[in-house]
């Protein structure tokens, strides 16, 4: 093995242990890679890997997810646990400096959280296709395209989603994955490695338990639309201070651009990149973009 290949570890945040990958040299300027539903740490793969010569790249396993701990109950699933399992884990890995966090789908919420909270740690937020809690939930009270396309959310939060979704080899899972957007990148090597992170035990019930515990609101698309207002004491205490790339892919029909509408509000130093033709997979379709954005933005 290279000295820049990325290995697996695992790490113990009192119950919790979390599995992530490293790779690049250990005494490198660290980048964090986190997913989102329904992947695991390879999700950032094709990224990760092209910065195995110059930083340390970390990217985990959220809890629930894959090889990591599978906590029971919703409320192990709120937020403010994956927030502090990350401050763990940067505390592990990067001994007190700052990191490069990178983050998608719910992994960019968690990322975002994690920046608000812990901004005196995240040196650069980089996000790819995903949404600052704020912003979404006002263009979710709005009733326009986002909420429509938002309602898949209210369907994962029901019961016996888990049993529905794990049936004859995951394929309704699959069929939610491909349906999102199209998925040339989905060879028969990455379906196994999605179907094994699957079948681990309790998997798609601590998965979808992100869903669950989540207090974003999806109103019924018969809900009068509601304005949402943002007013100064929001705008700190949701603040990004750190430099903030948002990568988009302009064809996801599960976030659409008015879900990052207002970013600006709560962002002191914003870099938006849009990358036509890209959807939601977009750092699998569109990796090679993507690798070229976060190497201007942290040059």
């Amino acid at each position: 093995m290279t000295t820049n290949a990325a290995s697996s570890h695992y790490f113990d945040q009192g119950d919790i242990r979390l599995h992530y990958m490293a790779g690049g040299p250990a005494n490198g300027p660290v980048m964090v890679f986190l997913h989102g539903f329904p992947e695991y740490w390879a999700a950032w793969q094709p990224v990760f890997e092209q910065f195995t010569n110059t930083h340390r790249v970390i990217a985990p396993d959220q809890r629930g997810f894959n090889l990591s701990s599978k906590p029971q109950g919703v409320a192990a699933y709120d937020t403010k646990h994956m927030v502090a399992d990350l401050l763990a884990l940067i505390d592990h890995v990067a001994a007190g400096n700052k990191v490069i966090l990178c983050g998608h789908d719910w992994g960019a919420s968690v990322a975002y959280a994690f920046a608000m909270r812990h901004g005196e740690r995240v040196e650069k937020l980089i996000i790819a296709n995903g949404v600052h809690p704020m912003c979404f939930q006002k263009a979710l009270f709005a009733g326009g395209a986002q909420t429509r396309g938002s309602q898949y959310m209210n369907r994962l939060r029901e019961e016996g989603m888990a049993e529905f979704m794990s049936a004859n080899g995951c394929k309704k899972l699959f069929s939610m994955l491909e349906g999102f957007s199209p998925t040339p990148w989905l060879d028969e090597k990455t379906r196994k490695g999605y179907l094994d992170a699957w079948s681990q035990k309790d998997a798609l019930q601590s998965m979808l338990n992100w869903y669950r515990a989540s207090p974003m609101v999806v109103p019924p698309l018969d809900a009068e639309p509601r304005e949402m207002n943002f007013s100064e004491e929001q705008r700190q205490k949701y603040a990004i201070t750190m430099p903030h790339l948002l990568i988009w892919g302009m064809d996801d029909p599960a976030l659409l651009p008015e879900a990052r509408e207002y970013l600006e509000f709560f962002c002191d130093n914003l870099t938006l990149v849009e990358v036509a033709g890209a959807d939601h997979w977009i750092i699998h379709s569109h990796a090679d973009r993507v690798v070229s954005e976060i190497r201007r933005f942290i040059q």
